[in-house]
């Protein structure tokens, strides 16, 4: 039996008059439970109000048991409450201490509602209040998760460049030194002034090819055979240790011919130390350019990023979806890497500005495009399609991947549902992704069969949203 009582010491029903009280007390009734026994499965329908009298409670997902979807304690009103669409628990309930709670099925509701009219109003925004904490809650874990991996990702991508700028630093001293030494040499030699000139000319051009890819890269066999075809020039010429500069000659484009014209210009005497010149200028020059691009690709990201996160710019403002998309895979690029997936973009470069939160939306190219890269094998195809129609701004978004299975299709937007391996998804990905889209008055929808799942996402034009403000 329920004590009347008891009920009045939690806030919201503590002035109700005492015959409500004493009615409601009638409808219910009272459960007790250890520490660790389960109250309700996740899945289970959702049709009764609980009021917790004693202890404290928990639910979490059975796929991520790790990972608290609530908790409540003594005071606590919660379940199934008037006007919520709730229809199946999202977790499975558990006591943390032992357990007493008040419980009300939902059949009466209707005669609640006129008896009680001041609880239900309070119930009611006792719902709205739950509802806007479990979406914060919710929002946040996902933001979190996703920081998470991007994080990770993010590391790899900058420690690749950032390491190849040190290698290359570090290493152009010693070339330096290599090349000081060759020029040195070179200035005891009686050269001519036209001798100099010519060796200046064919460092030049070998340093054209580094900036300049005239030709496609050599198969491994071709560069090999041609490697072992300078060595054996230069063992027949007495140029010492030839085995040591004969790849990087090969990369400055010098045949035997062309070393047959360097030594007719320059002499014998003096051939070791202008091919040392060449080697080293070369080699110190693809140093550079390594540093170059590597401070390219870091500069690059931390462009990124920022345009990923729109750092230093308002919540709410006018941007371009492509580059919304663009930011996004550049900060994939090692999941895209990984496995060897193939990018497609067809693009409308017509697509009008849209007012929206930018970084929320590069959230939702986040879930979907990650969805789609677990989704795929190896090598798979990944295509972004954006257009438009009379009101919207479409993106969508296609992999090559085995497709949803239609029992599953109809709960992928449902909070905690995932097919992942426990652990290797939160379920929030999609709800998330609903919630920002609906955010932006749009739509999001989905199609699937093997070989081609396309999520579709429309945001309406400005033009769209300001007619809908002039209607409302």
């Amino acid at each position: 039996m329920i004590d009347t009582q008891e009920l009045r010491n939690i806030s919201v029903f503590s002035d109700l008059p005492e015959e409500q009280l004493a009615w409601l007390a009638q409808q219910g009734e009272e459960v007790r439970a250890n520490a660790g026994e389960v109250i309700f499965r996740e899945g289970d329908p959702a049709d009764h109000m609980f009021v917790f009298l004693e202890g404290e409670f928990e639910g979490r997902p059975e796929r991520a048991a790790d990972r608290q979807v609530f908790h409540v304690r003594a005071g606590d009103v919660t379940g199934l409450l008037p006007f919520s669409r709730l229809r199946k628990f999202q977790g499975t309930g558990r006591a943390i201490t032992p357990l007493r709670v008040a419980r009300f099925h939902k059949s009466i509701f209707p005669e609640m509602l006129q008896r009680m009219p001041v609880l239900t109003e309070r119930l009611v925004t006792l719902m709205l209040d739950r509802v806007r904490e479990f979406t914060r809650v919710s929002e946040q874990r996902d933001k979190l998760e996703a920081l998470g991996k991007l994080s990770a990702g993010l590391a790899h991508e900058l420690n690749n460049p950032a390491a190849a700028v040190r290698r290359a630093a570090s290493a152009i001293w010693d070339v330096r030194k290599e090349l000081q030494g060759a020029y040195l040499r070179l200035d005891q030699q009686n050269l001519t002034r036209e001798q100099r000139i010519y060796i200046a000319k064919c460092e030049d051009e070998a340093l054209v090819l580094i900036d300049k890819q005239v030709s496609p890269p050599l198969a491994s066999l071709e560069r090999s055979d041609r490697e072992q075809e300078l060595e054996d020039w230069m063992q027949a010429h007495a140029i010492p240790e030839p085995w040591k500069i004969a790849p990087t000659l090969v990369e400055a484009g010098i045949d035997p011919r062309k070393l047959t014209a360097i030594l007719e210009a320059v002499g014998a005497t003096a051939l070791p130390d202008v091919l040392l010149r060449i080697n080293y200028s070369f080699v110190a020059a693809r140093m550079v350019e390594e540093i170059r691009q590597g401070a390219a690709r870091i500069s690059d990201l931390v462009a990124a990023i920022k345009q990923y996160t729109y750092m230093d710019q308002g919540a709410e403002q006018e941007i371009d979806i492509h580059s919304g998309i663009e930011s996004t895979l550049t900060i994939l690029a090692h999941k895209l890497r990984g496995k060897g997936i193939q990018v497609e973009r067809e693009y409308d470069d017509s697509l009008p500005k849209i007012c929206a939160y930018g970084a929320e939306l590069n959230q939702v190219w986040t879930n979907l495009i990650v969805n789609a890269i677990d989704a795929m094998r190896e090598g798979g195809r990944l295509r972004i399609r954006t257009c438009q129609d009379l009101h919207d701004v479409v993106v969508e978004i296609e992999d090559d991947g085995s497709g949803i299975a239609a029992d599953v299709l109809p709960h992928i937007f449902e909070p905690f549902f995932t097919t992942k391996a426990v652990g290797e998804g939160t379920g929030l990905g999609l709800d998330t992704a609903l919630r920002v889209i609906r955010k932006h008055r749009g739509e999001i929808s989905v199609r699937s069969k093997p070989g081609a799942t396309i999520f579709r996402v429309g945001i309406p034009k400005p033009a769209a949203i300001e007619k809908s403000a002039q209607r409302a």
